[in-house]
């Protein structure tokens, strides 16, 4: 019989190697439970969670607690099934009405998860005939929407306005549809994309464009809509998407749009189709969540204070980070062994961060990634700091 797990002996090697010169492994710590939404217990010791996206802190929301536990006892715990089956019940489409309204967008389409959403929505809008245009650190959910679509898939520099030009320069005889998707920050290192930019490219030369604001939504904006709206060219943005599972802190993901086309989307987007629709109480926990967010928009400019400390304290002890400020400061390390004992090293000493190696890293090297929040006090940024540059100064760097 053929070894059906051979054909990953490259994986389990590596996967061996980093688990037996590392003291635990990075890839399965548990948080025990949360003691507030920036301290868990890990391994027993109250830890401060640097590393989990939560970047309004409202997975801890009191509302969306309320609002989810009075309609699981209302409603029950699931739907059973798929959106065009019997998943679709009146909490999906007011969410639905709520995100649209907020996007100040005509349509929304709600997914189970984030992931879905842009797996769903790149596979319903090109197929073969057409062209994907990608930044060459998307996501993965966007390349893998990009091979479910089947769409001749075209990469450019990253962040990189005039090469996104020159490759649709040669498209200008295809005959098919071209879609550009970019991200508002993308999520490994923090940087911000110039959208405004890409808007006045796809606007010459006949293209759509996607932007992927998950790591955005309720962050950057006047209104928390993120990129797009910093930069003033949400008008110029056909389809935006994103996930309730950063700033909203439930699980979920959209797609908004004023094209009329959503509709059949519903119809042909698999990922849509054949998946249980997100249950009753999420969807509650959701609406409330964003009801917070736009009543509280104090969060968002504690967020950006918080992720400027982060930053600028990181700077100043040494180590090398993105020039972006946003909440998602990666600090770049050099070796995977080192990287590995670093993180070991912040998570012994109450900070946790998420450990990035190659190849999931943009130019293939480690990454220790932090998220911040705005329920970060300063002394937990501080503390932060200081660890960080006492672990620096342990292994000479």
């Amino acid at each position: 019989m053929t070894d059906i797990f051979a054909k990953h002996a490259g994986l389990r090697e590596a996967y061996e190697g980093l688990t037996a010169a590392s003291p635990r492994n990075p890839f399965e710590v548990v948080i025990e439970r949360p003691i507030s939404a920036s301290v868990g217990i890990i391994e027993g010791r109250e830890t401060l969670l640097f590393g989990t996206n939560n970047y309004l802190g409202l997975s801890q929301s009191k509302k969306a607690i309320d609002a989810a536990v009075e309609t699981a006892e209302t409603m029950g715990v699931g739907t059973t099934g798929s959106r065009i089956a019997n998943g679709t019940f009146g909490l999906h489409r007011k969410l639905e009405a709520k995100l649209a309204e907020f996007f100040r967008r005509k349509h929304c389409m709600v997914f189970s998860t984030g992931y879905q959403a842009n797996l769903g929505t790149i596979s319903a809008l090109v197929n073969k005939d057409d062209v994907l245009l990608l930044d060459a650190d998307s996501h993965a959910s966007i390349y893998d929407g990009a091979k479910l679509s089947g769409a001749q898939v075209i990469r450019f520099r990253h962040n990189d306005p005039v090469d996104l030009e020159k490759r649709l320069a040669r498209l200008k005889d295809h005959p098919g549809a071209k879609l550009i998707v970019a991200e508002g920050i993308y999520s490994m290192t923090g940087n911000v994309a110039p959208l405004d930019k890409f808007v006045d490219i796809k606007t010459r030369y006949g293209a759509y464009l996607m932007a992927d604001e998950a790591h955005s939504f309720g962050v950057l904006g006047d209104h928390g809509r993120g990129v797009a709206e910093m930069q003033g060219c949400e008008d110029g943005i056909d389809f935006v998407v994103g996930t309730f599972s950063k700033s909203l802190g439930t699980v979920g993901g959209y797609c908004v749009t004023d094209h009329d086309g959503v509709d059949l989307m519903r119809l042909c987007s698999r990922p849509y189709m054949f998946t249980a629709s997100l249950p009753p109480e999420i969807i509650a926990a959701t609406m409330a969540a964003l009801e917070d967010m736009q009543e509280r928009p104090e969060l968002r400019i504690k967020l950006q204070e918080n992720a400027a400390r982060l930053h600028a304290g990181l700077q100043k002890v040494g180590l090398k980070t993105g020039e972006h400020v946003s909440p998602v400061v990666a600090v770049t390390l050099e070796t995977v062994d080192q990287a590995v004992g670093f993180w070991n090293a912040l998570l012994e000493n109450g900070v946790y961060v998420n450990l990035s190696l190659p190849p999931a890293t943009p130019d293939n090297r480690p990454l220790l990634r932090c998220s911040v929040m705005a329920a970060h006090s300063p002394e937990e940024i501080d503390r932060a700091v200081a660890v960080f540059g006492e672990v620096a100064r342990h292994f000479g760097l």
